[in-house]
């Protein structure tokens, strides 16, 4: 997408949205959440959605997601003591890797206030190879997408 168009994601734009709380400890000195937060948040509605969605423990699997890339464009501010949404987007879904893209939203508000990307590549526990993507990850993303249509 473009910058512009970017801007114009709504909730309904992403295959998973989960509602998140901010706390006290998120504000940085100049009064909105710190950079640092919007990564703990993708990486939380990820994950929380692999766990739930694909019925799978990421700790115990041979699998490990591991993140090979990640960014944030910043559109609107966002502070503490507010509810927001996570949503999430199968953007690419490749032999061991998966692209997302993910918005935080306001939790009143329709327009995306951050787009993220998180790039998530799959090794062996073990040997750190790259592998395929698991199974029940993979079925679990495919159903997404194809619900998209």
């Amino acid at each position: 997408m473009t910058a512009d168009g970017d801007r114009a994601l709504t909730r309904g734009h992403f295959d998973h949205v989960v509602r998140a709380t901010t706390r006290w400890s998120d504000n940085d000195m100049y009064g909105h959440l710190n950079n640092a937060v919007y990564y703990e948040l993708f990486d939380s509605a990820i994950n929380g959605w692999l766990i739930t969605g694909a019925g799978v423990d990421v700790m115990a699997l041979p699998e490990l997601g591991v993140v090979a890339e990640s960014g944030c464009r910043f559109f609107r501010e966002l502070e503490y003591p507010h509810a927001l949404d996570v949503g999430v987007r199968v953007e690419r879904l490749g032999r061991s890797s998966i692209t997302y893209a993910l918005g935080l939203f306001a939790a009143d508000a329709e327009e995306v206030a951050a787009l993220g990307h998180w790039v998530h590549v799959y090794i062996d526990r073990t040997s750190r190879s790259s592998v395929p993507i698991p199974a029940a990850v993979r079925e679990l993303l495919e159903r997404a997408v194809e619900d998209r249509g």
